[in-house]
């Protein structure tokens, strides 16, 4: 499909959807902009079944707080599993589900498309901000 056609395409999704599934539609894809979502969606795929400091050690910078409510709301959505062993010291394992993991590979032609315009990304800012220092 060409640009255009994709285009025209997603109109024709966006206009078919009913007011529950537009809501659905922007809340899940708030992980697709949400930089802690994004990473454990990545590092469930790379490494497979993580543990909550697994995947701690593996975001730096992620506070305890904002993993354990990423990683609920991904589990709210279906993109990661939580299996809690019953055990004592605790043991609890997340992993991604297949939809998480098509998430994840609906996302890397964003990313690489990200990193293919970088740089004209960087010059439109860079005129931007030049012609916008007085405000």
């Amino acid at each position: 499909m060409t640009e255009e056609e994709v285009i025209r395409h997603s109109q024709a999704a966006c206009d078919a959807l009913s007011a529950e599934d537009d809501s659905l539609k922007r809340e899940v894809l708030t992980h697709a902009g949400n930089r802690w979502s994004l990473g454990i969606v990545h590092v469930l795929g790379i490494a497979g079944t993580l543990r909550h400091a697994e995947i701690a050690r593996r975001l730096e910078g992620v506070t305890q707080r904002m993993l354990t409510r990423s990683l609920r709301q991904l589990e709210r959505d279906g993109l990661i599993s939580r299996f809690d062993y019953n055990e004592v010291p605790p043991r609890v394992e997340y992993r991604l589900t297949p939809i998480g993991r098509s998430f994840l590979a609906k996302m890397v032609p964003l990313w690489a498309w990200l990193i293919e315009n970088a740089e004209d990304f960087r010059t439109a800012r860079e005129r931007f901000d030049a012609g916008h220092s007085s405000d």
